[in-house]
């Protein structure tokens, strides 16, 4: 059974598609949903977050759902080990992530479902999105 969920977002289309899966599971099991954004200290890069930022971007992606426990977390760091980090702590059952995502240098490289899938201490769904 699941009964926790985590998946992150960074706004992106992408990101939106695997919030998407990740709330209809939470629907279908009655699952709580903890939804995590990275972010990092400014240091001049535009894809870098502000905590600030991180935390609009949290409110504004869940501000439509009324119908589910939903947890947010903006956490410092990169995206892949926000999202692990969050999943630890929460004993979650499944984490969602989207097959591309995030931003820059980690899009290209794919990284953060490749990073997740390898770190992460519970089931992964990787909804394709693209």
């Amino acid at each position: 059974m699941t009964s926790r969920i985590v998946v992150g977002t960074d706004g992106s289309e992408t990101a939106q598609k695997a919030v998407a899966a990740a709330i209809d599971l939470a629907h279908r099991t009655n699952a709580t949903l903890d939804l995590v954004a990275a972010f990092r200290p400014p240091s001049g890069g535009e894809s870098e977050l502000s905590k600030d930022a991180t935390d609009a971007l949290l409110v504004e992606a869940v501000a439509h759902i009324s119908d589910l426990t939903i947890k947010t977390h903006a956490v410092a760091g990169s995206p892949a080990d926000a999202i692990v980090k969050v999943a630890e702590e929460v004993d979650a059952d499944l984490i969602v992530v989207g097959s591309k995502g995030m931003q820059g240098v980690q899009r290209v490289l794919g990284s953060v479902p490749n990073k997740i899938a390898h770190k992460a201490p519970c089931d992964v769904l990787i909804v394709k999105t693209s």
